[in-house]
């Protein structure tokens, strides 16, 4: 019951790793087993508030006692709830958005949203050997991309040596695959367009072993220190950050702000903290991201776009509307395509966060 407190503070909103990060650090005399327990109250209510609401018979989890929620929770009890948002525990907004957007598979992807994505990490200056994988305990490769591992449980990445040698970076597959449609080569000059902390521009100034000359951009700049760090850390000298090419480029890697549906499994409390009010501000945001990202591109260059959310109306809907004006970009195959030869990875599916992606090269005047 100590953890009351903490359990309140994520339901009123603040993010469950921070509120139980400062519930263990004000009682430091936690056995490993009572902090354990305590990681699953605070993350088991964050996550399952609806539905211990419903199975308390109320309306809204917003009157539910947090104590009356825990104790839910640690009781378990089994009741058939009709409603796809009590069950998978889901606000209204989202709710709505997977019955329209996933009919088929709506309850399948919000049981894979409610269970945390695996430790997944890219190898760095693959090929991934058998040694490496030896000396990690269970590792076992990615299914999808060359690139990866997954780890069980939940390992602490940084006391790994691999890790400290610079072979390894947190990474999920999804976004590994995102990277990898580029198909980035030595020599070439790269424009990664929104690269925030640039787990993506790390993964090509490796497939590219360096070689490659990659400008790291974001339009939101203070998202860069972290990639400077990261590129600092892992050698490498080909990443440029905060710099715009003056001529055009080969590639160019549109990984766009979005409302970041995909990567709902990453935290059992993100669901409840984004303002569906939101939602309808990225389109417009994309259209222009990738307007001025194309005009980067060579002719004869390729231009990915990419999200990591499951909206029709930032994903499929921005890419057509990318064609219908910009002609001269010519649709390329895609691998995991959907129906219209779009790139589509999903958690239910490929076990790798939801993303979307196109792909294109520009004709050749």
């Amino acid at each position: 019951g100590e953890q009351l407190p903490a359990i309140s503070a994520v339901l009123s909103g603040t993010p469950a790793e921070r509120a139980l990060d400062r519930f263990l650090r004000s009682h430091p005399d936690l056995s490993s087993e009572q902090r354990r327990a305590s990681a699953e109250a605070v993350f088991g209510v964050g996550l399952w508030r609806r539905r211990l609401a419903a199975l308390l018979h109320l309306p809204r989890w917003e009157d539910a006692d947090p104590s009356a929620l825990l104790d839910t929770l640690i009781a378990h009890p089994d009741a058939a709830l009709p409603r796809l948002a009590d069950r998978a525990s889901l606000p209204d907004w989202l709710e709505r958005v997977l019955i329209e957007e996933l009919p088929a598979d709506a309850a399948a992807f919000a049981n894979a949203i409610n269970t945390p994505g695996p430790v997944c990490l890219r190898v760095q200056h693959a090929p991934i050997d058998e040694a490496l994988l030896a000396s990690l305990p269970g590792a076992r490769r990615t299914q999808h991309s060359p690139l990866g591992i997954v780890l069980p449980g939940r390992p602490n990445i940084l006391g790994l040596p691999a890790y400290q040698r610079g072979l390894l970076e947190p990474q999920d597959e999804g976004s590994q695959l995102i990277g990898l449609l580029l198909q980035a080569q030595p020599s070439e000059t790269i424009l990664d367009f929104c690269a925030g902390a640039g787990g993506k521009t790390l993964l090509l100034a490796d497939v590219t072993q360096d070689r490659a000359t990659i400008h790291a951009h974001d339009p939101d700049r203070e998202r860069l220190s972290r990639l400077r760090q990261r590129a600092t850390r892992a050698g490498f000298t080909s990443i440029r950050v905060d710099s715009l090419p003056s001529t055009p480029c080969d590639r160019v890697l549109v990984d766009a702000p979005c409302s970041e549906l995909g990567a709902l499994r990453r935290g059992p409390d993100l669901r409840w903290r984004i303002d569906p009010a939101t939602l309808d501000t990225f389109p417009a945001l994309q259209r222009s991201i990738l307007d001025d990202a194309a005009r980067h591109v060579r002719p004869g260059g390729r231009l990915v776009y990419a999200t990591c959310t499951i909206r029709r109306a930032e994903n499929e809907d921005v890419a057509l509307h990318f064609e219908r004006t910009h002609p001269d970009f010519h649709r390329e195959p895609s691998p995991l395509p959907t129906p219209d030869g779009f790139f589509r990875a999903l958690p239910h599916l490929h076990s790798t966060d939801g993303f979307f992606a196109a792909i294109w090269t520009r004709r050749s005047r």
